[in-house]
């Protein structure tokens, strides 16, 4: 498996979500949970092995990242047509990210703006050649906008997602994220993405891990 350059998240890295959305299209259609061991290297072959368990990606002989099927039946974040100013556009830890960098051209442009304490929002038009990796990286950074990253910069180290069904391409979409709960360094968000006409077409849950 290889992440282009493109789908980055820190510098150097690939996105988080997007990485683990193609790590769990291993496993074949179904909720997935992936654990992220190490920031997945970019333009780099990497080994997928099966287990036991699920699949694991390795670069070399050290593990990046591992997945296995997960039940997520975390209660969705209610949609809504509130919007506010994402924070991103002026102070961002990662601004050439794949999903929210607003210095990547050829990302989803993702905003989310904060619509409360812990609470996010954004639009997102669908890319054509939407796929299940896609959906991944896009639930990801409206549940990490949820801590104050340009704060707190943190990175995604648990993901699990539960995709009811994929969104249309063009489609104009609704992602909306609420912070669950912290515990030292770690944050629990939860992200739903809702379809143009309200209706549920995936959920997350995730687990942040703040930067030391």
């Amino acid at each position: 498996m290889l992440i282009d350059g493109r789908f980055c998240g820190p510098p150097g890295s690939g996105n988080g979500g997007y990485t683990a959305g193609l790590l769990a299209a291993q496993l074949g259609a179904g909720p997935a949970e992936v654990t992220l061991r190490r920031p997945p290297p970019l333009d780099t072959e990497l080994t997928v092995a099966r287990t036991d368990a699920g699949v694991e990606l390795a670069d070399c002989a050290e593990l990046v990242a591992v997945a296995a099927p997960a039940t997520v039946d975390v209660e969705p974040v209610p949609w809504t047509a509130e919007r506010g100013v994402y924070p991103g556009h002026t102070h961002h830890p990662f601004p050439s990210c794949y999903v929210c960098g607003p210095d990547n051209k050829e990302g989803l442009r993702i905003y989310p703006g904060r619509i409360g304490a812990g609470r996010t929002a954004a639009d997102w038009v669908v890319p054509d050649d939407v796929s299940s990796a896609t959906v991944w990286a896009a639930l990801d950074c409206p549940g990490g906008w949820t801590i104050q990253l340009e704060e707190r910069p943190s990175v995604l180290g648990r993901f699990a997602v539960r995709i009811d069904a994929m969104p249309a391409p063009g489609s104009e979409c609704v992602i909306v994220g609420e912070l669950r709960g912290t515990e030292g360094r770690k944050s629990h968000p939860v992200t739903s993405l809702y379809g143009p006409g309200g209706e549920l077409l995936a959920v997350a849950r995730a687990t942040w891990i703040a930067l030391a």
